[in-house]
């Protein structure tokens, strides 16, 4: 696959979605958030590497004709918005022969700088997360560097919406006993409808996280949903949509793939076609795939 590019994974929102990683060799992030699936690592404002646009559109020009995602999704380890380079790349990507959306999927801790808005304006979709509106919350779940505040976030979220024209799409993350009272979760509801987001997507910890915090409980979930009455609400569930989406994978690319997301039991279901299962058997009797459950789930990474 290269590089950048990975998956493509069966999102439980977007359907088949091809990744581009802009930070591949290591974690560059504002944010050390308690559930992070990354490593755990102390936030930074800015990225030490950064990854050449032309690098990474001719990768993605050669992957777009074998895999025809329905999304082409920018992402990082870490924030994609602190990439120096993010205009020209989605305009690159936007200038491509394909018939994907492009999304992109951050934190939203730079969407008040006027460089990082002219480059999301670009994009499809824009996914921001929400975790917490309150600055205790905030500081407990995001773990954010000094240089950040809840307040001023809060403010460039505003200011992007009030030109974007795509989906807006919010993601409020709950963990168990740091922000998931109900005052903080009806705090953010009222922030979230000044917002005004196309789209607002509650969920909980499902993969393993950084640290040792765990998700709330499906009941839990639906509690906290209450709050947020008004906006179009989705609470994600992983779902598994047979036969539809499944894809040939090399050893190479399945692992490539691992190394970047873990999958759990009902991905690798939904996306490996019977020949790519065999071989998925086979990393797994070499070990080359390790198993580790997180929430009663099994998940699965390269090891």
């Amino acid at each position: 696959m290269g590089r950048y590019l990975f998956g493509p994974i069966l999102s439980r929102r977007f359907g088949l979605s091809l990744g581009i990683d802009l930070s591949p060799s290591s974690k560059q992030c504002n944010f050390d958030c308690l559930y992070c699936e990354l490593e755990g690592k102390k936030a930074t404002d800015s990225m030490g590497e950064v990854a050449k646009v032309e690098e990474i559109l001719e990768e993605l020009r050669e992957a777009l004709p074998r895999y025809k995602p329905d999304v082409i999704t920018v992402t990082a380890n870490g924030e994609p918005t602190l990439y120096p380079a993010l205009l020209p790349l989605i305009q690159g990507i936007n200038a491509l022969p394909h018939g994907a959306k492009t999304l992109i999927l951050s934190n939203g801790s730079r969407f008040g700088e006027p460089e990082v808005q002219e480059a999301l304006l670009e994009f499809d979709m824009v996914k921001f997360s929400l975790d917490a509106v309150s600055a205790r919350a905030f500081k407990r779940v995001d773990r954010a560097h000094d240089s950040l505040s809840i307040s001023q976030i809060i403010q460039g979220i505003k200011g992007f919406r009030s030109r974007y024209r795509g989906d807006l799409i919010a993601e409020v993350l709950f963990v168990k006993g740091v922000n998931d009272s109900p005052e903080e979760a009806r705090a953010i509801a009222r922030v979230l409808k000044e917002i005004a987001p196309s789209r607002v997507d509650l969920s909980t910890i499902d993969r393993p996280p950084a640290y040792k915090v765990e998700g709330v409980s499906p009941q839990k979930l639906e509690e906290l949903a209450s709050a947020f009455e008004g906006l179009n609400l989705f609470i994600a569930k992983r779902q598994s949509e047979e036969g539809s989406l499944r894809q040939r994978f090399s050893k190479e690319e399945i692992l490539n793939t691992l190394k970047k997301r873990p999958w759990s039991q009902e991905d690798v279901e939904g996306l490996l076609e019977e020949e790519s299962k065999l071989l998925w058997q086979e990393l797994l009797d070499e070990g080359k795939i390790e198993r580790q459950e997180a929430g009663g789930v099994i998940f699965f990474r390269a090891r």
